[in-house]
């Protein structure tokens, strides 16, 4: 599609962001699959389960999400560099590493607070005079 102007083009642009997202957030996802792709086999593996999983029960936003997943690069290149073992990185349990991992970003911490919430809702609900501890993240 032609435009006659700079002002139809980006009006055209704002148009299209609207129907498609940001072109700004899909060049930094494409950078992103390119830096993972590098990493050697076990951490790309490593990486694209973590990210599985994150864009499961991760952030939703394109920014905050976007800028989990340049973070989640960084350590992996960075860990592939050092020669670390997978293990070493995930610990004993997954899981809980990239749940660790998701409450550093605000919609993580926003999920978080929800499962408080939510078990701090039931115990009542049950009856239960103490706040429920342990995993809340």
């Amino acid at each position: 599609m032609t435009t006659g102007s700079n002002e139809s083009k980006s009006r055209y642009l704002r148009y299209l962001e609207i129907v498609t997202g940001s072109l700004e957030e899909k060049k930094r996802y494409r950078r992103y699959k390119a830096r993972v792709k590098r990493l050697p086999d076990n951490y790309r593996i490593a990486v694209e389960a973590l990210e599985r999983y994150l864009m499961h029960f991760g952030p939703a936003d394109g920014a905050g999400a976007m800028e989990m997943y340049e973070d989640l690069a960084d350590l992996f290149e960075q860990s592939a560099a050092d020669a670390t073992p997978i293990r070493d990185l995930f610990g004993d349990d997954p899981i809980e590493f990239a749940e660790t991992f998701m409450a550093n970003y605000p919609l993580g911490q926003y999920r978080a607070r929800e499962r408080h919430r939510f078990a701090s809702a039931v115990a009542r609900a049950a009856g239960d005079t103490t706040p429920p501890q342990g995993r809340t993240v």
